[in-house]
């Protein structure tokens, strides 16, 4: 791209060096880099990631050199191409799920194909008959029509029983009428339905001999697939600039009396009987939950990523970037001169950022848990056994609003703790914001997605309360049913730490989650059962449950993945290195102290309201974070290294691998278009610009 502003050859950043200074931090680790990185991938995920990514990085078509300087239009323009390009290369290389979703992630573009194979493809797989898949699936597959899911309406998102958009079964013609009665019908926020997608999946009220048999899907196709205009009866369009997400084409569509074959509906669990109109209900109501608990762990497994990444850039910038002299500890050159104070090292800068890098790791030990549980559930429920499904559900909910709300705040966190820079483009930070935030929202708005949890949380309390025994069995094996057993053997119990150290004592902290969720619980129950307070009048309380619990699985799964040892049989991978490396298993153990601690700390309130933490106790805790934060220094561009973001993901100037940020910087700024004109300032001309300017 052109340079429209000539940068003087001779200079250079003052010392010390960025590359320099990175170097320093990584020479201090205590523990290899590489271990860390194939706990975190695996020897094949290893191995995929670099091939995926040697494809995307040589590439021409997927250069982002110019992307932040690119308007809505030239933007959507890119991202055609881009996602033009990535068809071929998955039909030229073969790419199963695993390497696209590699090159997806290295790609960071969010364009108008992504709900076609995030969406469309994956719900003709779950909900489509044979036949239905051999004549939508396999022409999606091959990309000859491009699908979207069309489900959220303008006046209907969390609500999906309130959908108003309606699909009416006409037994003279064997067709159903798919209708938006109002403009709050009108499907809104569809990713692909703008200027894309020939087909969609809609979800609609189904209407049948007079009955409503609530929201089911149906593919409708929208477009010709000649002149791609909208068909008869279908009115389309994008709804307009948005806060992040503007290489997607986000649309709206209404339906005008659209008549569609009783083909359409989705018909693998229901159907309506031809002529009949008798509606054929699923053999279980519990299918489509195993589909969301399935969604909503591999968003947990995004979060990690997006944490990492997040971490990454500003930690590496913090370690090269360097404000006042420390009259107390000045920094020194070789050659004596004092320097001003890398920002990694000032305390309040690590209580920002190392929580964070904690964070991601936790979540690493989450999602590997969310995963092996999705697959027991799918082997017992192949044999008609549902049993773990309110569980895994109410988890997985509550998990996927906690860990992207941590996420959203981490990112804005990491861009603050860069000072002026982060307010850039160029830190990496802005478009990473805007492109992530939409996961708060989608997939269950994160504060209704709490209800969920507590409600089963609450009713979980009452059944184990009304009948212990009945339940003894389980402890140790249901988390929930373990931490109310306890509760009600011991509601009064009390931490024993008498020193700072005491609360890396993992049993302490696994105690303390315990009775502050039972102990939050079992007021709630009290309040509404006995006090007879209304639902609403408790949703604040209901959204602390709900993320106490979760909480408490984030730690108890970093607690049991470092608990493991050398006389167990250890089938998991990262485990094996895990517990192979002294080193590796220090620092991870310093990780969770601090992710468990930060996280009291932050809550303390509670801890200190259930009794269990006397006001000494939390000072003393407090204490030991600020101990931990010591703990980790040495060791905290490494960590992040072995993230092993690649700087074409980062897409930052202050997150480079090399440190080379000043002068990549000042590079990118020389870009900027605008630099490339020549202003007319005087009032009493109308003319804009003069010329452009000429290097």
């Amino acid at each position: 791209m052109t340079s429209y502003v000539k940068i003087p050859s001779h200079l250079r950043p003052s010392d010390p060096q960025g590359p320099d200074l990175l170097t320093q931090e990584r020479e201090s680790a205590s523990f290899d880099v590489k271990e860390l990185t194939l706990l975190l991938y695996g020897i094949k995920d290893l191995e995929r990631y670099h091939k995926i990514l040697n494809i995307i990085e040589n590439d021409p078509v997927f250069d982002k050199t110019n992307i932040y300087f690119m308007g809505r239009d030239k933007l959507f323009e890119y991202t055609i191409k881009k996602e033009k390009r990535l068809v071929q290369l998955i039909k030229e290389n073969k790419w199963n799920v695993e390497e696209l979703q590699y090159a997806e992630w290295f790609l960071d573009m969010p364009g108008p194909f992504g709900a076609h194979r995030g969406m469309f493809i994956p719900t003709l797989i779950g909900h489509g008959t044979e036949e239905q898949k051999k004549k939508f699936l396999i022409p999606a597959k091959n990309y000859q029509i491009i699908g979207c899911y069309a489900q959220t309406e303008l006046g209907h998102g969390s609500n999906v029983q309130g959908l108003e958009t309606t699909s009416t079964y006409i037994p003279e013609t064997d067709e159903f009428e798919i209708h938006s009665p109002f403009l709050t019908s009108s499907k809104w926020w569809i990713g692909g339905l703008g200027r894309t997608a020939t087909h969609a999946i809609v979800m609609a009220q189904l209407k049948s001999n007079g009955k409503d048999y609530g929201p089911h899907p149906f593919i409708v196709q929208i477009r010709d697939l000649e002149t791609h205009l909208p068909l008869p009866g279908i009115t389309i369009g994008d709804i307009g600039p948005k806060f992040g997400f503007n290489a997607t084409d986000n649309g709206f569509m209404l339906f005008e009396h659209v008549r569609i074959p009783r083909f359409n509906m989705l018909s693998k669990y229901c159907q309506i009987e031809k002529a009949t109109g008798k509606y054929i209900s699923p053999p279980n109501d519990k299918i489509n939950y195993g589909i969301m608990v399935l969604i909503r762990s591999l968003i947990v497994t995004g979060v990690r990523v997006t944490l990492a990444r997040a971490a990454t850039i500003a930690i590496r910038y913090s370690a090269i970037r360097r404000q006042f002299i420390d009259k107390d500890e000045p920094k020194k050159l070789k050659d004596g001169r004092i320097v001003e104070t890398s920002v990694l090292d000032y305390t309040m800068q690590q209580y920002r950022l190392f929580p964070i890098i904690a964070q991601s790791y936790a979540c690493f030990f989450t999602s590997k848990a969310m995963n092996n549980l999705y697959t027991k559930y799918m082997e017992q429920s192949s044999d008609g056994n549902y049993s773990l499904l309110a569980d895994i559900h109410a988890s997985s909910s509550g998990l996927k609003s906690l860990t992207t709300t941590m996420a959203v705040e981490s990112i804005e966190d990491c861009r603050r703790a860069c000072g002026g820079h982060g307010y850039s483009s160029f830190s990496g930070f802005v478009k990473f914001y805007q492109d992530y935030l939409p996961n708060t929202t989608w997939e269950g708005d994160n504060y209704v997605l709490t209800q969920q949890t507590a409600r089963y949380l609450m009713k979980t309390f009452r059944k184990v309360t009304k009948n212990p025994k009945k339940y003894a069995s389980q402890i140790g094996t249901n988390p929930t049913i373990t931490y109310i057993l306890q509760y009600l053997n011991e509601p009064n119990q009390k931490c024993m730490a008498t020193t700072p150290l005491n609360f890396n004592n993992q049993e302490f902290q696994l105690k303390a989650f315990r009775h502050r969720i039972a102990y939050l619980l079992a007021n709630a129950v009290d309040q509404i059962d006995n006090q007879k307070k209304s639902w609403n009048s408790m949703l604040v309380e209901i959204n602390r449950i709900s993320h106490a619990h979760c909480q408490y699985l984030l730690v108890q799964n970093f607690i049991t993945a470092l608990q493991y040892n050398s006389q167990q049989q250890i089938n998991d991978e990262s485990l094996n290195i895990l517990h192979n490396s002294t080193s590796l298993k220090k620092v991870m153990t310093s990780l969770c102290n601090l992710f468990v601690l930060h996280t009291m700390e932050k809550d303390v309130g509670e801890f200190l309201e259930s009794e269990y933490l006397t006001s000494s106790q939390a000072r003393l805790l407090r204490t030991q974070v600020y101990n931990l934060l010591k703990e980790i220094r040495p060791n905290a561009v490494s960590l992040v290294d072995a993230f092993l973001i690649p700087d074409a993901l980062l897409s930052s100037a202050l997150g480079r691998y090399d440190g080379k940020v000043y002068e990549t910087m000042i590079d990118w700024a020389s870009k900027e278009p605008l630099n490339g004109i020549i202003l007319n300032i005087d009032p009493n001309n109308n003319n804009t610009i003069l010329e452009k300017a000429k290097l």
